[in-house]
């Protein structure tokens, strides 16, 4: 049976898509797997019930025209950067809604109106994975809309693609683990990627372990999915967990990282920073997150 048979791409921007529809289409490759990208319109009205108190109906409507206009132009951005890409793709451009070929690789395009953080958790939960564009450094993010919306609404994991286009296919997977649910469920996702991988090591840290099961039970976990991985304990690098795993995943010349999101609250990762945000913001690889 395939592990991999849809990943979902939303793409509401055009900011660093073309990495991610590279990096999509040769998941998809790797796979023979549907690569099911998508964009959400927001809609005009949905800014009426925001407008603030004192507003004229008029301005009301002036509002909602401008935010129109605003999401017909990202639109077009979007449909012209993914026609280009899938003009040069190299694999086969379907409709959205037919049954997708089972043998080889496909992408689609679709357009939906309405709220982001609904329709793509709704889309993410039928699919295998979500890809999620790099947002900015910086605050953007730790509070990219698409990504949380997967994250702690869609019970599927998310992969965060890189800025810089990925062009290679991955050979060597780190697993990030601490003994959290957050983690075992990402060990669980990342099994598609090791499964074929040339290397995988498991990292782990006495500043990130938390209770349940150690590091040396994952690598026999992992044996019994035929999966050989060695496993490799870091250490924090100026203090911070987060800097140290990802320098131990370049010692590791690693291709891909898989990690549980926010075992803290995601409030007070916000606040104080944690292992999920310095990854988010520092990472040039894929990142599997799962919580």
């Amino acid at each position: 049976m395939k592990q991999v048979s849809k990943i979902l791409l939303p793409l509401s921007s055009v900011r660093n898509a073309d990495a991610a529809l590279i990096i999509g289409r040769n998941f998809a490759r790797r796979f023979k797997a549907h690569l099911a990208v998508l964009h959400v319109r927001p809609d005009g009205r949905d800014i009426a019930p925001l407008a603030g108190e004192g507003l004229t109906g008029g301005m009301v409507e002036d509002l909602m025209s401008a935010a129109e206009r605003e999401g017909a132009r990202r639109t077009r951005e979007v449909q012209e950067v993914f026609e280009t890409f899938a003009a040069h793709a190299g694999i086969a451009v379907v409709p959205p809604r037919i049954p997708f070929p089972q043998d080889e690789a496909s992408v689609s395009f679709n357009v939906i109106k309405g709220s982001e953080s609904e329709i793509v958790p709704f889309h993410a939960r039928l699919s295998d994975f979500t890809l999620v564009a790099h947002p900015d450094s910086g605050d953007e993010v730790s509070s990219s809309e698409a990504l949380h919306a997967v994250l702690f609404d869609s019970g599927r994991p998310a992969v965060i693609a890189p800025r810089e286009p990925m062009a290679h296919m991955v050979k060597r997977v780190c697993i990030a683990w601490n003994g959290t649910a957050e983690a075992a469920s990402a060990l669980r996702g990342v099994i598609a990627w090791a499964s074929t991988a040339e290397r995988v090591r498991v990292l782990h840290c006495g500043d990130y372990q938390r209770r349940g099961p150690e590091a040396r039970e994952v690598v026999d976990y992992l044996s019994m999915h035929n999966i050989t991985a060695d496993r490799v304990e870091f250490a924090p690098v100026e203090r911070d967990v987060g800097k140290g795993l990802l320098a131990a995943c370049k010692d590791f010349e690693a291709d891909m990282l898989a990690m549980g999101a926010y075992s803290h609250s995601r409030l007070r990762q916000l606040i104080l920073g944690g292992v999920t945000r310095h990854v988010l913001e520092h990472a040039t690889l894929p990142v599997l997150m799962s919580r």
